[in-house]
């Protein structure tokens, strides 16, 4: 299977970026300056991220022709947000399992992007009953995240710097038409930017030109596990349904029938998840590792890492699992890594939490 590549390759490239399959995408993991100083670049001042992995899969139509396929389609209840908005959304199979988690942008009255990982557009487009187009490759997603992210993209566009949080609008950059959305993947503010792809390269100079430290995959993946946000293949898949990963908010059981209702309805009925997605931290700089079995203070197994990874501000390793849902806070577990163990404590996401000032 041939790769998919960003309109940013050559970018990467020029900065030195260490390139990566993911998701059939060849994007950056890490440049020069490395993960621990991304990530710190993001918590603390402005980052710059190539999403351009991420599908898009634009509908186009009547107001309510779109608003009934999207409700049937997917867990949320769209009509609680309107056009100029974004939402989080999951798509599931009929025995309630989590095949994608999702952001629509709703632009206006008559289009949605509707947003899926990397390996899942085909997927949501055939959910999507044929009725979606993928413009994937005409644009590049760049998400500018951090305390002074929108400082930075003021610089380049006050306009997309304004949009409000979980907001959508376009501008123009270069003459071209473009749309931002006040999301992103990192626990911190920030913005998403859908470029043109002849555009892209411009507008990522200017914004780094702004200010903001190019940041790769390895950074995006420890700044989500740090705000305890879920990964596609990790805590949600196969056998995992939106209650097992503590997600309940992003259903809409107001709102009439969708794909995989039922199985999540038998699940509620039957008392809930018999496994909660929780947060772990260790008691080390040491890092937990996926599919490590968690252990009660007697030894016994009660769960499962689905990811872990240090935390560049706790200085500790951080995790998240599946554990018995009645854990409570603060419980002291063991994570069996092949023999030897690490110490944790359970704890409610987000893992960090800013200080007040």
């Amino acid at each position: 299977m041939s790769l998919n590549y960003s309109p940013l390759r050559a970018e990467h490239d020029a900065l030195g970026a260490k390139l990566v399959d993911f998701g059939g995408w060849e994007m950056p993991l890490a440049y020069p300056a490395g993960t621990v100083a991304e990530h710190l670049a993001c918590r603390r001042a402005a980052a710059a991220f190539d999403v351009s992995h991420l599908g898009t899969v634009r509908l186009t139509g009547e107001s309510e022709a779109l608003v009934d396929l999207v409700q049937r389609t997917f867990t949320n209840d769209i009509r609680k947000i309107g056009p100029g908005r974004a939402q989080y959304t999951h798509l599931l199979g009929d025995d309630g399992s989590v095949l994608d988690d999702i952001i629509i942008w709703w632009v206006d009255d008559t289009r949605m992007d509707v947003m899926p990982n990397a390996s899942n557009t085909d997927r949501v487009l055939a959910a999507l009953e044929g009725q979606a187009v993928d413009v994937t490759h005409e644009r590049a997603v760049i998400a500018v995240q951090g305390p002074a992210a929108r400082e930075a993209v003021a610089k380049v566009s006050p306009e997309a710097a304004a949009v409000g949080h979980f907001r959508v609008t376009e501008f123009s950059f270069d003459g071209a038409p473009c749309i931002v959305a006040g999301t992103g993947y990192t626990g911190e503010d920030g913005v998403e930017c859908a470029i043109p792809a002849e555009k892209a390269a411009a507008f990522w100079r200017a914004v780094l030109g702004a200010g903001a430290q190019p940041a790769g995959l390895g950074a995006r993946d420890t700044l989500r596990l740090e705000a305890g946000l879920p990964l596609h293949g990790h805590e949600l898949g196969p056998g995992i349904t939106t209650l097992d990963a503590g997600l309940g908010w992003v259903v809409g059981w107001e709102k009439g029938p969708f794909r995989g209702r039922e199985a999540l309805e038998r699940q509620r009925q039957a008392g809930g998840p018999a496994r909660l997605l929780t947060g772990l931290v260790g008691t080390t700089r040491r890092p937990p590792r996926a599919e490590s079995p968690v252990l009660d203070e007697s030894g016994r197994e009660i769960g499962e890492v689905t990811s872990g990874n240090y935390s560049p501000m706790l200085e500790r390793g951080i995790a998240l699992a599946f554990l018995p849902p009645d854990t409570k806070e603060g419980t002291e577990v063991q994570i069996d890594l092949r023999g030897s163990r690490l110490g944790a404590v359970t704890a409610r996401p987000p893992l960090y939490r800013k200080q007040k000032s």
